[in-house]
Parts: C-alpha cells; sequence; structure tokens
C-alpha cells in the first residue's frame, strides 16, 4: 500500500522485501507526468511519487527548474525512472506515452486572494496545458489540481471536446484535501483513530462548494448541531486557514501533494485492475442537475468506472447542497465561457 511506503525502514531486508512485492514484472510499467513539477505543490508531490511502487517512469516538467528536481528526487532509490523537462519546447517529450498526468501548475493562493482572483492567470496556463495532453498524451488519465478547481476542469475538457478527444470518464479534479482534512478535523472531534476514519465530500472544491458529509462519517459518533456545522465551516475553509497561517509565504502546499498522491495512487490502481477502488473526486456528471460534481468515484480500468449516488443526507447537508449550487453553477459556466472565447 502507497501509505505504507512512506513509514518503512531503510533496512536492506525491507528494501528487499519492497522489491520482491513491488517488481516490474508484477506490476504493469505505468507514467506519470507531473506539470508543474518545480512549484510549491510540484516539488513534494514529484517526491511523493517517486515513493510509489506503481510508477516506472516519472517525467516532471515546469517551465523552469524542472532539471534540478528531476536530479534531486532521481537519486531516491525507488523503481520509478526520472526525467525533468522544461520549457514549451519540451511539453511533448514530457506527455508522450503517459497514463496518468497531475497537474499541480499555476500560481498559489495569497492572503486575500479567492479563487476567482486566480482564474485569470491559471485558466490560461490549463487551457495551454491540456491543448497539449489531447495531442500527445490524449488517453492518460488527468489529475487536475490547478485552482479553481471549479473552473479549470470544465475548461479542460472544452479543450478536449475541441480537440475531438474528450473522454469524460479520464477526467478528474482532485477534491482528495478536502476529504483529507473533513477526517483530520473529524477524529479530533469525535476522539477516534484518524486510520479509521472515513468521511465522503461533494459539490466543489472552493469554500461553500465543499460539502462534507458528516451524517456518512465512519466511524458514528454523537457530535452536536454546532460541532458539526463547525466542522463544516472549518473544511470549507482549511485553504485559508493555510494562507493565514502561512503569512504570505505560501499556501497548502504540503497536505494538497500528499492528497495529490493519494488520489494519484487510487487512479494507478483503478489502471492496475484493483477492484473497488473508491475516492471523492469532481468529475462529469448526472448526479445533480450541475454538468460537474464532486462525489464518490470507482475508478477502473478506463477511469471512472461508476459515479456513486449521493446516499441519504441530513437537513442541514440537504441545506448546504441547495446553497452551493448557484456558485457551482456560475464557476462552470466561467470556466466553459473561457475555452470557447
Amino acid at each position: 500500500m502507497f501509505r505504507s511506503i512512506l513509514v518503512r525502514s531503510t533496512s536492506s531486508a525491507k528494501q528487499s522485501l519492497l522489491r520482491r512485492n513491488f517488481s516490474s514484472e508484477s506490476v504493469p510499467q505505468r507514467k506519470v507526468a507531473i506539470l508543474g513539477a518545480a512549484g510549491g505543490i510540484g516539488q513534494p508531490l514529484a517526491l511523493l511519487m517517486k515513493l510509489n511502487p506503481l510508477v516506472s517512469s516519472l517525467s516532471l516538467y515546469d517551465i523552469a527548474n524542472t532539471p534540478g528536481v528531476a536530479a534531486d528526487v532521481g537519486h531516491i532509490n525507488t523503481r520509478s525512472e526520472v526525467v525533468g523537462y522544461m520549457g514549451d519546447e519540451n511539453l511533448a517529450k514530457a506527455l508522450e506515452g503517459a497514463d496518468l498526468v497531475i497537474i499541480p501548475a499555476g500560481v498559489p493562493r495569497k492572503p486575500g486572494m479567492t479563487r476567482d482572483d486566480l482564474f485569470n492567470i491559471n485558466a490560461g496556463i490549463v487551457k495551454n496545458l491540456c491543448a497539449a495532453i489531447a495531442k500527445y498524451c490524449p488517453h492518460a488519465l488527468i489529475n487536475m489540481i490547478s485552482n479553481p478547481v471549479n473552473s479549470t476542469v470544465p475548461i479542460a475538457a472544452e479543450i478536449f471536446k475541441k480537440a475531438g478527444m474528450y473522454d469524460e470518464k479520464k477526467l478528474f479534479g482532485v477534491t482528495t484535501l478536502d476529504v483529507v482534512r473533513a477526517k483530520t478535523f473529524y477524529a479530533g472531534k469525535a476522539n477516534v483513530p484518524v486510520a479509521d476514519v472515513n468521511v465522503p465530500v461533494i459539490g466543489g472544491h472552493a469554500g461553500v462548494t465543499i460539502l462534507p458529509l458528516f451524517s456518512q462519517a465512519t466511524p458514528q459518533a454523537n457530535l452536536s448541531d454546532d460541532v458539526l456545522t463547525a466542522l463544516t465551516k472549518r473544511t470549507q475553509d482549511g485553504g485559508t486557514e493555510v494562507v493565514e497561517a502561512k503569512a504570505g509565504k505560501g499556501s497548502a502546499t504540503l497536505s494538497m501533494a500528499y492528497a495529490g498522491a493519494l488520489f494519484a495512487d487510487a487512479c494507478l490502481k483503478g489502471l492496475n485492475g484493483v477492484p473497488d477502488v473508491v475516492e471523492c473526486s469532481y468529475v462529469q456528471s448526472t448526479i445533480t442537475e450541475l454538468p460537474f460534481f464532486a462525489s464518490k468515484v470507482r475508478l477502473g480500468k478506463n477511469g471512472v468506472e461508476e459515479v456513486l449516488d449521493l446516499g441519504p443526507l441530513s437537513d442541514f447537508e440537504k441545506q448546504g447542497l441547495e446553497a452551493l449550487k448557484p456558485e457551482l453553477k456560475s464557476s462552470i459556466e466561467k470556466g466553459v465561457q473561457f475555452a470557447n472565447q
């Protein structure tokens, strides 16, 4: 299991066990490309993907500084070969043959910035990268991290449609950090081991559009309405909490890299035929009237195998669901409009 790698000793006995369990003979060859690999999320994400035994080739791309990141990460004694690519002229090489493309490219949030403030810069970056993906690795799974995810995923969909290469099963907005936060905050209030906690998070990936379903959390805990309201608000404002705590020195880069690595690992397991891999993700969906929506998704060899129903919601969650729809609808429309300008 990917997470267990992070805590394993580097003793020779355990290293040989690792090689036996995850030899290249027993695990398919998988190329993962990270676009924006020299950035605040990209560097720790590159490190975590280098530790993942399902990855055989790790392609690191950015507009600058990627050779250094690749040299550094490439010295780690794990399975994958690492190559760094820098500049537009090398983007094709970075993408060719990729099974999974992770996109953390763009500028991070700073104090006082909303995700909408990021839109004008990051939307253009995502548009250009997706045009290249459609050309050089059109069948890869796409994990979109670049914010605002509520808009960048619809932008990607429109760019792929224009290229005649859109497959809704292969495009994912990464909302895993919302799940990670919801689990952490819930475990603290419920006084249960966080490793045992599961909390689905639906909707989108910004502010009020993030809706953790604490009524479906396991293990169940008898928390008051006030506590659940506060947990919901803290989950929705988790990114802002980190931006303010870093006081102008960055955003939620480390926890985002962790969450991105978890979701990428789930996608790779799905591609490799591991059964019953279920994660929350922002995908094309018909479970609400909105064209894109985050909910539990079963992953498989083609990407999305099934978008799962929302399940029973509490009255508070039903209110939250209706409240988030106008903002999410607006963000989706903004992305579609930008892509078609």
